[in-house]
């Protein structure tokens, strides 16, 4: 609890018991909920998500990353999350920044928080490929120069949203693949949330998960897509159902059949 808010901490898993265990016990005392949803692990991510007391829900196969989230964050609001941090159990993103992001909405500052690894210290320190460096900073700036906006980066998975956000956005209408990182952000932007920033030191080492070069590419397409659709979007020369406040959201939406409930 944080000034009066129930927040909730999201983890979107796949094949993550090499890691997970560092990242729960990183997490600090002002959680109130800690769900995992597992998209089709074939390692122990679930049971050991159960010994660790996370609230667990499993995909009947893998959907893919964007589905993850949905899952994640349709399971927070059920449980009644005022704030909703999503933190990837890969151990990349440190979990003690969390008191820090979450208090930024908590105490009405932004709606939306991100954690970046472009801010402060030096990126590549943390052991960040060159080419992802170079395509985050091109990406970045083709963004900002597009959208009107002055974010250090899209593309972190570090994220923490108010349940406004969550309940207001068409997330549905997005991606179940990597992309859906990015159109949430364009989202965001184009619906007039207020977005800030913390930097956030990272890791990469060979247990956390990371998109290979060609999965990156495409990424990297799918950035320009939702860029692009955005920019028409807000000039009134195309319409695209992300961008309709009538479109599918979390509110509302009918049970989904693709996962189950295995508490802890």
């Amino acid at each position: 609890m944080l000034n009066g808010r129930h927040v909730a901490i999201v983890l979107p898993a796949f094949n993550a018991a090499r890691t997970l265990e560092p990242t729960v016990r990183d997490l600090p005392g002002i959680v109130d909920t800690r769900i995992l949803v597992d998209d089709g692990s074939g390692d122990e991510t679930v049971a050991l998500a159960r010994r660790l007391g996370l609230s667990t829900f499993s995909h009947d196969r893998n959907y893919g990353y964007g589905r993850n989230q949905m899952t994640c964050y349709r399971e927070a609001l059920r449980a009644g999350a005022d704030i909703i941090v999503m933190v990837h159990p890969d151990y990349q993103y440190t979990p003690r920044l969390v008191t820090a992001m979450a208090s930024m909405i908590a105490y009405d500052v932004y709606d939306v928080v991100l954690g970046s690894r472009i801010l402060g210290r030096d990126t590549r320190a943390g052991g960040m490929p060159r080419y992802k460096y170079v395509a985050n900073r091109l990406l970045t700036a083709f963004q900002n120069l597009l959208l009107g906006a002055k974010l250090s980066e899209y593309h972190t998975g570090y994220r923490a949203f108010s349940r406004h956000v969550l309940e207001a956005l068409p997330l549905l209408e997005n991606s179940d693949d990597f992309v859906f990182d990015n159109q949430v952000l364009a989202q965001c932007l184009f619906f007039g949330f207020a977005i800030g920033e913390v930097s956030c030191p990272t890791r990469y080492f060979p247990e956390a998960s990371s998109i290979n070069f060609r999965r990156s590419v495409r990424y990297g397409c799918g950035v320009v897509a939702t860029t692009a659709k955005c920019a028409l979007e807000r000039r009134g020369l195309a319409h695209f159902p992300m961008f309709d406040r009538n479109g599918r959201g979390l509110a509302g939406a009918a049970e989904p059949s693709q996962y189950r409930s295995s508490a802890g």
